[in-house]
């Protein structure tokens, strides 16, 4: 049974030789895009009773939604990474030089061990 179950857990979606699971907002993006579309497009053959424009409306919302939340989710999440590269370094930095002359974690100034009282 818990063969089965692993077989399920590892399935995933390839697009273009790409697994999307890995994308970074792809998931989110797709969900509001998918529901605003349907949304939209129902919202607008209930008003209209056209289900051209209705079908096009629901599309385009679609569209605008899904490509407005992947570019700010993907922004978002571009700064995160870019301020974690650097908390990362700081960190790798402090941990060398904790301990030495170079200890910066008093006040930001090199101590001078040989002439503290």
């Amino acid at each position: 049974m818990s063969k089965e179950t692993d077989d399920v857990e590892k399935k995933s979606v390839i697009i273009f030789g790409r697994d999307v699971s890995t994308i970074p907002c792809f998931r989110n993006s797709f969900l509001y895009g998918i529901e605003s579309g349907f949304v939209g497009g129902l919202t607008y053959f209930l008003f209209t009773s056209n289900t051209r424009v209705a079908t096009h409306v629901g599309f385009t919302s679609f569209v605008i939604v899904t490509m407005s939340y992947w570019f700010h989710c993907r922004w978002q999440w571009s700064k995160e990474k870019f301020t974690h590269g650097q908390l990362q370094a700081v960190m790798k930095k402090h941990a060398m030089y904790e301990g030495t002359d170079y200890d910066l974690t008093h006040k930001g100034e090199v101590r001078d061990v040989k002439n503290e009282p």
